[in-house]
Order: C-alpha cells, then structure tokens, then sequence
C-alpha cells in the first residue's frame, strides 16, 4: 500500500510517499530513502525489496513533483535538510535513513541540525569534493564539465560527466591531457537543443559539491552514521569522497555491491545489483 502526500513547507510543496502503515506495525523506525537530484521514483527498485517494512521516499524541492516557490534553482544540503526534517515530523519520526550521492550529503546537514531525527544513518556516496586529497584537480575536472556543456549543449556536457565520474584514481595530467569524449561513443545527441538547466551539469548542484560536513556536531549525534562506498565504484569520485568523508569523521567506509547507482535495477539505463544491495543494506541497518 502507498499513500501519497503534499507538505506545505518553506516556500516549497515537498511530495512523498508512505509504502507501508504508520506507524510502522512491526516497531521499527521508518526507513527514509533519499536522493538528489534524484527524485523518489529512483528507489522503485529498493523500495520494493524492503516490502516488510514501513519505506518512505521523496522527491527534493525542485525535483519531481515537488515545486518551490523561492525563486531559487540552486540545491542547498541545508534547506533540503529542512525539508527532510519536515517529512520526517510529518510521518512521526525518528527514522532509518538511507540517503545515496547528494542525498548523503542532505542527510549529513540533517544529522548535524536535527541529532533526534535519524537513528542510523547510511549515506552512500556523498560527493564531497573537499575530501579529496585532489580536490583542487577534482574542481578543475568539473568545472570543466560545466564549461563543456554551457558551450556545446546536453550531449557533449553528460559524455564530460561520464568520463568525469567513471575516472580511476586521482585527476592527473593523464586526464586532462585526454581529447574531449564524442558523445555518440554513449549514444548521446551531438547536437545542441539549446538547453542549460541540467541540474548534474550546471552549477546548480555546487553547493552539495562544496559542502563542509560538521563533524563535532556529526561526533554529538546519537545517531549511527555509516559511510557506504561501492566495491565497482571506489576507485571513482563518488568512491574516493566516500572514503575521505569516512576518514574525516573518523570512520571506515562500509562496502556495498556494485557502483554508485548499486540498487538500480536497470530503470535508468544504468542496473546495479540491487538484490545484493538490499541485502547489504538490511545487514547494515540490523
């Protein structure tokens, strides 16, 4: 059974859905699923292998069928944290909270604001640029991804971001030094549509990207915080800012199957292995 709901929250309607009763019939927490800029419609898969429990999945302001009215494009951890906060008062909280790419790191603001909220968190991936010993190589590499799709369209920008975030290791000479991808290699559109609202491509998501976790106020929480990283994907971006943003708050990532998209099941053009990864995740969450 799903229900869904609208809040009426900080110049924004944020929708969610509840699959399963509340309160929860078996004692447990909910478990929350976030993402961004994912919408709630990017844990069908997941979701659905947690069927014994009460799941909760939204969409971000902006994103899906959530509007904002703030005048705002931009995707602040902070403000989504409010609204995640809001959710989780809505549904009666505290909750289990798994929060994969930029909803990890929403979920890291959450923590640090609202230490009542989440009894364990798993943030899978969260891409924090300031974790890397590259970083200022790593900033030079996605600027370039926008700067490549602000000048030759959609096609040209995602093929920048695939080799971007598919890179093995550290932003080296190596990297830079490579011809610019075709897009047609990815089964892309070469010609410009004349669009720039993409929310992986733009600066919009800048603010997730440079986010600063506070870690004494992460140490007070009650809550578990386990950092997940993907055995594919470790090597990668998203990989190597999961282990730093573990060893910055002095913690040893947990490895997941499967990539940064581990619990997709193909949906998207991009299939994990979300059996395994929802085993995994049950394991975690005990």
């Amino acid at each position: 059974m799903k229900t869904t709901h609208v809040l009426q929250h900080a110049q924004a309607e944020i929708t969610y859905d509840v699959h399963g009763p509340l309160p929860a019939e078996d004692g447990r927490p909910p478990l929350l699923m976030i993402g961004q800029p994912m919408d709630a419609s990017g844990f069908r898969a997941l979701a659905a292998r947690f069927a014994d429990r009460t799941v909760i999945t939204y969409d971000p302001r902006g994103m899906g069928r959530s509007t904002r009215h703030d005048g705002r494009v931009d995707a602040s951890p902070e403000v989504q944290a409010e609204d995640v906060h809001a959710v989780i008062e809505a549904v009666g909280g505290p909750v289990d909270l798994f929060a994969s790419s930029g909803g990890a790191v929403t979920a890291l603001a959450l923590v640090a604001a609202y230490p009542d909220d989440v009894v364990t968190l798993v943030a899978h991936e969260p891409p924090l640029i300031d974790m890397l010993a590259d970083k200022e190589a790593a900033r030079q590499a996605t600027d370039a991804v926008e700067q490549t799709y602000q000048a030759k369209g959609w096609g040209h920008g995602m093929a920048a971001f695939i080799t971007l975030t598919s890179w093995q290791g550290e932003y080296t000479e190596a990297y830079f030094a490579q011809p610019a991808p075709d897009p047609a290699m990815f089964g892309m559109p070469t010609e410009d549509d004349g669009t720039r609202d993409d929310p992986l491509l733009t600066d919009r998501g800048a603010a997730i990207r440079d986010y600063h976790p506070d870690r004494d106020a992460l140490a007070a929480a009650q809550t578990r915080i386990v950092i997940a990283v993907g055995e594919e994907s470790r090597a990668t971006f998203t990989g190597r800012t999961a282990d730093g943003t573990a060893a910055f708050l002095g913690l040893r990532a947990t490895v997941f199957p499967s990539h940064h998209g581990g619990f997709l099941d193909g949906e998207f053009g991009w299939a994990g292995q979300p059996d395994a990864f929802a085993a995994k995740l049950r394991e975690v969450l005990g």
